[in-house]
């Protein structure tokens, strides 16, 4: 849907008629600040949903890591009492 300028001047005549000149600002203000919140709480939101996820990940990550070490650790004693 495309608004044509005839249509957002007659959109902002509507507007002052019903709320005067003086309010559109105020308005205006509180919509950029809920907005700002919206957006806060949202980021904060996801943030608490994705950590326990990253959580895990980074736990697997190191478990695996892990048996590989060990694995390493194994397979140097092995080979060294086998030279001896």
């Amino acid at each position: 849907m495309h608004l044509g300028p005839m249509e957002i001047a007659l959109i902002i005549v509507v507007l002052v008629l019903l709320f005067g000149a003086k309010k559109i600002p105020e308005l205006a203000r509180s919509l950029g600040r809920a907005s700002q919140e919206y957006k806060k709480a949202k980021e904060d939101f996801l943030k608490e949903v994705n950590q326990p996820a990253e959580d895990v990940k980074d736990a697997v990550e190191s478990d695996k890591s892990a048996p590989a070490v060990a694995a390493a650790e194994k397979d140097g004693k092995d080979s060294g009492s086998a030279q001896s």
